[in-house]
């Protein structure tokens, strides 16, 4: 009976532990603690951004994208605040009033155009160079009728 129940104790120890780590994995895509770079760049995820698409005045799908930035640790330490709120707003603001952008048809979007638009003006507005290049890590149009509206 002991036996059974040391063994019982031993599933559930081991189920919390994986499940831990796959969580910890899933949010900051390693399973090995990050250490502070003295060299080289410091890659930041943002968080995921959905930007409605709006046509003849309704929503009619949204972009899903996220963010990788690069920073050189040592002006990431002297900023007062971290970058992510002026990455997401200005990516924000740049796919919503984009006027080239066919949600439609995102094969022939110019990615590279954004993203160094969205490197620019974050250094601009944190008046200095902060970012050393901007990333998509996911970049999907779901359309409205995928979501499922629940009654």
């Amino acid at each position: 009976m002991i036996r059974l129940l040391l063994t019982g104790l031993w599933v559930c120890i081991l189920t919390a532990g994986a499940s831990y780590a796959v969580a910890y994995w899933k949010e900051t895509g390693t399973l090995l603690q990050n250490e502070e770079h003295t060299e080289g760049l410091q890659y930041h995820k943002t968080r995921v951004l959905s930007v409605p698409m709006i046509e003849n005045g309704s929503v009619q799908g949204y972009i899903v994208t996220r963010f990788v930035y690069t920073v050189e640790p040592g002006i990431m330490q002297q900023l007062p605040f971290p970058p992510d709120p002026f990455v997401v707003d200005e990516a924000f603001r740049a796919i919503f009033a984009d006027s080239r952008l066919d949600f439609r048809n995102l094969a022939r979007y110019d990615l590279s155009i954004l993203t160094a638009s969205i490197k620019q003006r974050v250094n601009q507005r944190m008046q200095a160079d902060v970012l050393q290049d901007v990333l998509l890590e996911d970049f999907n149009y779901v359309a409205r009728e995928e979501f499922q509206r629940k009654p």
